[in-house]
This record gives structure tokens, sequence and C-alpha cells, in this order.
């Protein structure tokens, strides 16, 4: 990190500005040639008077145009980031196809670059590493001049970049060798997300998995945006329930409230509920038809009553009127408390499971986190006859560590790529700076190279590859983070 001391401000229209802070492009138009290392603050301004906002921008950005002009204030203007040029270059009107890829790899249509250049020889395209202020500053506004001086100096750092230096060295060479877009259509769709998700958090999500996915961001990890899952937190608390928080409510009530939210918990977890099961008096509380039969029992208060397992083998041989179903379904009794020997004993002979409610919301919240990390197979391993709890602990604490495993693997490839400048890596590579990390488990060589294959899977999308004729000569890169949640 080094500090920073910028007394000027270049002045570009405002819909370039935004785009730059977006991370959108890296390049501005400027009426002289900037050298490398010149730095300045981004001042928005409007854009020339004889260029029209629809005839120069692209027609997926023209609303965010049109939405930056119609925001400039006429007497204060914000300032929110700094640039350093990285390089710049002239262009002129004799090559139109150099214009076109221009434009495809920017903001700017080509009929609005060849409209400057009709006024001018030549226009200078700068490269812009672009770094966010720590908060906006605001100053009077300043009618003309390209460069503006500041009221007073910004001493800032650079540690707040747009893109990272991987990302901004990628798309600086995308742009040297004139290259068009990999993903036109995705860049379509993030613009017309831009709306949507200043009301929408899940179209925001998406809006900033796409930003990430085109090169527009940086490679920090974007944590998942999930408000509507509050009723997580209140599965140990329904199941742990007391007459003293369930005032005005009966016992009924609240041992229905326990069941609905062990039937949603289920449901998130991946099993499809038998609906025409909903417990109540006589009734079965849970019926759970795939990916494998399972029934059950909830019991809400202090502690699960001693006859719970034998309630639940004569509801279930009742509402399944088939012993042979019954016989190879999973039998689960949720509740509070230690079993007593009692209940311990009838839950082993008839191969009944008993998780507490706390068991039960950390896997929710894993399934949360790390949205179908929870294989309801292997976890059929770990519902073990009598208390299973600690069976569950380990199979959630084995999730969590191969998750860890495949985000270390992320963060050596991303090193990787920072550090010898290479946007490819092997696997042979990969497993030397893999030993050497610190790792949370060993791999061997192949092991690596198969959770290698399974990160850059076109469904989980955190890696890339490249394949190779044999294993040996596949070659990986990185996307984006693994976030591990504390």
């Amino acid at each position: 990190m080094s500090l920073v001391n910028i007394d000027k401000a270049i002045r570009l229209p405002v819909p370039d500005v935004e785009a730059l802070i977006q991370g959108r492009m890296i390049a501005a138009i400027v009426w002289r040639t900037f050298n490398p290392g010149e730095q300045y603050a981004l001042y928005p301004g409007n854009i020339a008077g004889d260029l029209h906002c629809d005839r120069y921008y692209r027609s997926h950005f023209l609303p965010i145009a049109q939405k930056a002009l119609a925001q400039l204030n006429s007497d204060r203007v914000s300032i929110k980031a700094w640039a350093r040029c990285e390089f710049c270059k002239p262009l002129d009107n004799s090559e139109p196809l150099e214009l076109e890829a221009l434009s495809r790899l920017t903001i700017w249509k080509t009929e609005g670059l060849q409209q400057i250049l009709q006024q001018r020889p030549f226009i200078f395209v700068a490269y812009l590493r672009v770094y966010l202020l720590p908060q906006p500053r605001e100053m009077p506004v300043h009618p003309s001049g390209n460069f503006v001086s500041l009221p007073k100096s910004l001493n800032v750092t650079d540690s707040s970049p747009v893109l990272s230096e991987s990302i901004f060295a990628k798309r600086r060479q995308k742009l040297e060798k004139l290259e068009p877009p990999e993903h036109p259509e995705l860049e379509e769709l993030q613009s017309a997300l831009v709306h949507l998700s200043a009301t929408n958090p899940k179209a925001k999500q998406l809006d900033a998995k796409i930003k990430m996915f085109l090169g527009w961001s940086s490679d920090k990890p974007v944590k998942p945006i999930k408000p509507d899952l509050a009723w997580i937190k209140t599965i140990a608390t329904l199941g742990n329930r007391t007459k003293e928080l369930d005032t005005n409510k009966s016992n009924y009530q609240a041992g229905t409230d326990f069941e609905i939210v062990v039937r949603d918990s289920l449901e998130f977890l991946g099993f499809t509920i038998d609906y025409a099961h909903k417990g109540g008096a006589g009734g079965l509380d849970l019926l759970c038809s795939k990916p494998y039969p399972l029934v059950g029992e909830c019991k809400s208060g202090k502690k699960i009553p001693n006859d719970t397992a034998v309630q639940l083998l004569n509801l279930g041989t009742l509402r399944l009127k088939d012993q042979e179903i019954l016989a190879k379904a999973t039998k689960l009794i949720i509740g509070p408390g230690v079993p007593t020997t009692q209940l311990m004993d009838a839950a082993k002979k008839h191969g009944m499971a008993i998780m507490n409610p706390e068991t039960l919301e950390k896997l929710v919240k894993l399934q949360s986190n790390y949205p179908n990390s929870v294989d309801l197979f292997k976890l059929k391993e770990y519902l073990k006859p009598g208390q299973s709890d600690d069976e569950v602990a380990k199979y959630i604490e084995q999730v969590e560590q191969e998750i860890n495993v495949r985000s270390h693997i992320l963060a050596i490839l991303k090193k990787y790529h920072e550090n010898s400048g290479s946007e490819r890596a092997s696997v042979d590579a990969l497993s030397g700076a893999y030993s050497m990390s610190n790792p949370p488990k060993k791999l061997s060589h192949e092991e690596l190279h198969e959770m290698l294959v399974e990160l850059s899977s076109p469904l989980t999308g955190y890696a890339g590859r490249i394949k190779g004729e044999s294993l040996g000569r596949d070659r990986f890169y990185f996307l984006r983070d693994l976030p591990i949640d504390d």
C-alpha cells in the first residue's frame, strides 16, 4: 500500500466515470497523450454539447448513462475515485475495424467515436487503474476545463482498487489486442439487472456475480444475500420452548409451530415432504418420500416423552399401511434434552435416530451458507439408532473441512496467477504450491486434480479449465473465491 497525493482531477463525462467505477471498462478518451504514472481524481461532468447520449453510448449501457446524467448537480460535484494511467495510445479514423473492436470492449458506440474523430485527427485512449476513495468528496462545479484543480489535496492510498491486479492485467491485455468480449450476452443481462437490483436482493446478488464473472469487479468474495432465511435461527428456540416464552400460546400451537419449522428445515435440506401427513392429533408429524423414505416425530418442550418411539412406530404402521416400506424407512425423532434410558433403548431397538433441535439448526445453517453442501445419502449414514447428535456433528465438521480445502485450493490458484503473471496453471505447479502452503488437508496429485475439475464445473464456476490431451496437461485459471463463513 502506498500513499498518494492528488491535487488535480480530469474531467470525463459522468457516464464514463460511472463505467470506470463499476469496472465496466478500463479506458477513457482523453484530449492529449497521458504518460504512465500520471494520476488524477475523476471529475464527473456533462458530455460534450454536440454529442447525443443515445448516439454516443451503446444500447445496453444507455439507461445507466441517462440516469447518471440526470443525477448531475448544477452546483456541487461528487468525487468518488482517482485513477492512475497505465498506458495511452492514439487512435485515428483510418482503421474502422479498430474502432468497432474498441466499441465492443467499452461503452461507446462506433458511430460516437467516429463523430469525435470528425472533429480532430486523433483520440487518445488512456488505460486507467481506478481506485475508490474511502468516502466521496464534494466540491463546487467547475463549468469548463479538461483539468480541474481540487480545493484541497487528496491524501489517499491505493488499497481500494476497483479491479485486482490480475483482473486488470487480463483486461488490459484484451484491450491492447482488441480481442472481442467473451460474453456479450451477459453484459446485456447485467445492464438489465441494474434497476431491478436496487430493490430486489436476489437480483443484486446475481448482478454482483455476473460482474465478477465478467471481470468487471474485484475478485473479493460476494457474501450470499439471504433475507428470507431468518426462520433458520428459530429452529432451536421453537424446539426448546418454555411456558415463559409461550405466553398466550397453547401446547398444541407451540408443538405445531415446531412441526412446521422442522418440515421447512427438511424441505430446505432437499427432502420431498408428503403434505398429506401434517401431524396434529393422531397424525404422523413427518413423512418424506424422496430421496428416500423418512418418517419422524417432532417434540418441543424440555424433553422428549418416553413413549415417542412407540408412538412413531404405531403411527408409521397405521399411516403407511406397508410394513416393508416402514422397515426400510429412516426413522427420526427430533426433540430437546437428553433422552431417558427407556427412550434410548426403544429407539435403538426400532432403528430410530434422535436429534436435538440445535443439531437440525446447524445442518440447515450449513445448507444455507453453502447451498447443496448437505448430501442426504451421506447424512443418512450418520443418523445412527439412539442419540445421533455427535454423529451428525461429525458429518457437519467433515463437510466444512471439505469446503475449507476447496477454498484453500482456490486461494492458491489465485495467488499463483498474481505471483507468476501466468493466466493458467498446471496441476504440477499447483500441487507444489499447495503442499508448501500449510494446507488444511494433504492431497495427492490425483485428488488435487479431481477437486480442480469439480471447482471448474459450469455448475460451480469457481475456476476455469483448459482441457489437455491427458490429465497432466489440463490447465486451470481462477474465477472467484469460495468464501468461508465465520
